[in-house]
């Protein structure tokens, strides 16, 4: 039990780096980004495949015969669409939302496998899931805190510029359309981070037992910082918003990110 304890981590270790993967691709057009990513889920289905192939020949069983063994299944088959669209149509999104919904099926049905077989594992791994949500959301903040310290650079290099102050720190802030980038990029990195670890929280509190509130202020917060930080993404990429504007739009959700963890802590009744 615990080589499948083992096991588990590393699909779920590696479907995440894979979801990433494509949704820098998505937002950046990296083709190179693309590739790593598409070999990642290809690891994650060979996985996957030699468990079914496992279950139906040792165990003489097709696991299908109920709805938390179908889940499984139902994940695999999730990845085997994924591949096949990455290779056969030029559609990435819809990539990354197929495999979005994947990795929570996937994720369901291993904290629900974990705890009905795998005994004292399967509660460690429930716990490490609960340990890995918190410190991915917490790397989020790290990202979004980069983003805010660069617009917030890019804000007073342009002031600079404009009233022609301060020549001789110019250079220590850098250039203003490499400052607009790295926040940029920050972002990109700091929302499929947030976005996985919300999935991995909220199958969490499901599988565990715990009582899970949707209306707690700190679950509503998270949701809040991820819907800000992709809208974000939205201005920069449909909009074509870049600049002053967005480095202001930007200084302007970090506030946010700052309300939600430190005063929705304090009155969330679910997190502490």
């Amino acid at each position: 039990m615990v080589e499948a304890k083992w096991l588990y981590e590393i699909i779920l270790f590696v479907y995440g780096l894979s979801l990433l993967g494509y949704f820098i691709d998505f937002i950046q057009q990296n083709r190179r980004v693309n590739k790593i990513a598409f070999w990642l889920l290809s690891m994650v289905w060979t996985l996957q495949a030699v468990f079914l192939f496992i279950q139906f020949f040792a165990a003489q069983s097709f696991p299908i015969a109920t709805l938390k063994d179908s889940l499984f299944f139902y994940g695999w088959i999730l990845v085997t669409f994924s591949l096949l669209i990455n290779c056969l149509f030029k559609v990435h999104f819809i990539v990354f939302f197929t495999n979005l919904f994947g990795f929570f099926i996937l994720l369901l049905f291993i904290l629900t496998r974990a705890q009905e077989s795998m005994q004292d594992n399967g509660i460690k791994l429930v716990n490490e899931i609960l340990i890995t949500h918190i410190t991915l959301a917490i790397v989020s903040y790290g990202f979004f805190t980069l983003s805010f310290l660069f617009s917030i650079m890019y804000i007073i290099q342009y002031l600079f510029l404009k009233k022609k102050r301060g020549l001789k720190w110019m250079w220590r802030f850098g250039d203003l359309e490499l400052l607009d980038s790295y926040s940029f990029r920050s972002v990109t990195f700091g929302v499929p981070v947030l976005l996985i670890g919300i999935i991995m929280g909220v199958v969490w509190a499901y599988t565990s037992g715990a009582e899970f509130y949707w209306f707690d202020l700190k679950t509503i917060g998270s949701i809040l910082v991820l819907v800000v930080y992709s809208l974000y993404l939205m201005l920069r990429i449909i909009t074509g918003y870049t600049g002053k504007a967005i480095a202001k739009y930007n200084v302007a959700a970090f506030l946010i990110l700052l309300i939600n963890f430190f005063l929705f802590s304090m009155l969330s009744n679910f997190h502490f």
